[in-house]
Formats: C-alpha cells, sequence, structure tokens
C-alpha cells in the first residue's frame, strides 16, 4: 500500500516508521499547492488543502483521505461519497487549545486586558471600572462536537451555564440545556457569550446574519473559532457599530488573511487573531494519534 503524507502534518523519523511498520509505503509531498507525481500509485493520502491545488480524480487508486483539519469543507464529499473513498478528519486534535484559546479571550475582553496593556506600556496608572465576571453568565455553543464539549468543559468550572445547540441532542455532561438548530433565534436570546464552533456547509453558510445578530443581547459577546463564512462579516460590523452586541472575538474570516482594509480591525471591543487558537505543542502527538489508529483499522 503506497501512502502519500503532505507536508501538512510534520511527519518524523519515528511517526514514519510506525506507518511503515503497517504495512505502508511512505512517500512524502511538502507543499499542497504543487503537483503531485504519478497520484495514480497512491492508496492512502494524508492532507489538509490537498484538492484544491490537485485534481482529486486522477489519484485514481486512492482508497482512504485522512485529514489534519476538523472540517471537511476543502474537500469534494459528493464525489468521496461516490467513489467509497473512506474519509476521517481531526477530530478531537485541537479541541484543547481552542478551548483554552476561547475562555482566554473570553477573559480579556471582560477584564479589559486591552486597556492595562497599553496602559502599561505608556507608564500609565489608571483604574477601569467596567469589568465584567464569567459567573453567572450564559454561553450558548453553537455546533456541540469536541471543541464545543471541551469550550462548555472549562466554562463550567467558572460557573457559567452553558446551552449547547446541534442537530442531534449531544451525549455531554457539560450542557445545561439543549435546542435543535432550528431553535437558534430563541436561543440567542437568552445568551450572553455566543459561540461557534460548527462546520462549514451549505446549511450553515451565513447562519450567523443579521437576524442572528439582531437576536442577540446588547450585552452579549460573539465568538468565531469555526469557519469564517458561518459569519456574514458585513452584518456583524453593522451589530458592531450600532452597538447590538458587546464585542467580538474571532479567529477565522471569510477571506484569510484578513484585509488590511478591513473594518473589523478598527474596533477596541474586539479581539482579532491569525486563525491560531488552534496551535499547541501536544497537537502532533494527538494528531498522529488519530492516523495510526485509522490507518491500522483500515489496513
Amino acid at each position: 500500500m503506497n501512502i502519500l503524507i503532505t507536508g501538512a502534518f510534520p511527519l518524523n523519523n519515528e511517526y514514519e516508521q510506525k506507518i511503515r511498520e503497517l504495512g505502508y509505503n511512505v512517500y512524502f509531498h511538502k507543499d499542497e499547492r504543487t503537483l503531485v507525481d504519478s497520484p495514480q500509485i497512491y492508496d492512502a493520502v494524508i492532507c489538509n488543502g490537498l484538492f484544491l491545488y490537485n485534481d482529486i480524480k486522477k489519484f485514481k487508486n486512492l482508497k482512504i483521505i485522512q485529514l489534519t483539519s476538523a472540517g471537511y469543507d476543502r474537500i469534494d464529499m459528493d464525489y468521496i461519497k461516490n467513489k467509497n473513498i473512506r474519509i476521517y478528519n481531526a477530530r478531537g486534535v485541537y479541541s484543547i487549545p481552542i478551548a483554552e484559546w476561547a475562555v482566554g479571550k473570553i477573559l480579556e475582553l471582560y477584564k479589559k486586558s486591552r486597556k492595562f496593556y497599553k496602559s502599561q506600556e505608556k507608564h500609565i496608572w489608571e483604574k477601569e471600572r467596567e469589568i465584567f465576571e464569567l459567573y453567572n453568565k450564559t454561553a450558548f455553543i453553537v455546533g456541540f462536537g469536541s471543541i464545543g464539549t471541551e469550550i462548555a468543559k472549562r466554562l463550567k468550572v467558572f460557573g457559567v451555564k452553558i446551552l449547547g445547540v446541534d442537530i442531534f441532542k449531544p451525549d455531554c455532561l457539560y450542557f445545561d440545556e439543549y435546542y435543535n438548530i432550528k431553535e437558534l433565534n430563541e436561543s440567542l436570546k437568552k445568551s450572553d457569550i455566543v459561540i461557534s464552533t460548527v462546520p462549514l456547509t451549505e446549511s450553515t453558510f451565513h447562519i450567523f446574519n443579521s437576524e442572528k445578530f439582531d437576536s442577540m443581547k446588547p450585552y452579549s459577546i460573539f465568538c468565531n473559532f469555526s469557519r469564517g463564512k458561518v459569519t456574514d462579516q458585513s452584518a456583524l460590523i453593522r451589530a458592531l457599530k450600532e452597538k447590538r452586541i458587546y464585542g467580538a472575538i474571532l479567529d477565522v474570516f471569510e477571506e484569510e488573511p484578513l484585509s488590511e482594509n478591513s473594518e473589523l480591525w478598527n474596533f477596541e471591543n474586539v479581539i482579532i487573531t491569525p486563525h491560531n487558537s488552534f496551535i499547541g505543542e501536544g497537537n502532533n502527538e494527538r494528531m498522529f494519534g488519530v492516523i495510526y489508529k485509522n490507518l491500522k483499522e483500515w489496513k
């Protein structure tokens, strides 16, 4: 069996040896944006956005795909299903760092960290009286998968009430109330913190639009750690300008990198990070654990 591993996964000698011991011939392709030589020879591929730049139809013997991303939005899933290609994502790999990032950034916004950082730079001693507590707030997590579960677990420690929304009721100890995705508008009215961890699909494209922002509390925070295109960015900017929400924490955007001309950069009550929330030193080990398990079971 021939397996192609792209630069999306940092393959080291130890990992490569373990994959070879499963009976795979290992090939490496560093840059996913370049064409793969002899794509027809590969039975398995470990990649992220490889098929944005390479025609998947040329991989004629492909039987298994292991993505290094949690989402499936960079691949033609209809083709995968029609060809009976088995596909796995990186479920659970990035949940811990994203959850830690989410709690940290919410606290930064609530505790006005930006103001204190600026004061420190200028050696200014000035108190801030408008500081918020996480305790007794209600967080609404849209998309209650692995990431949503890890965020909920951490917020519960602060005494936060957790509302979860998904297509199906999650089997999870950390939420207090469950809502179906069809009840999204009504649920938003109850929430102080709205967190998107929902995957990007046809049905979730711009799911956070003007109607949703109008349903949120004036002192609510909107957080997006999933995919930028689940949010109508223009609607979010309007909501911020009109002070319909208190602020936003954004790690993903409709177009990345975020344009230097975007109005989002200019809001004091918006925290912007460059799609960085998933980074953590434990990712490689967790990712290899997923890869090894799936390759072993398929083999």
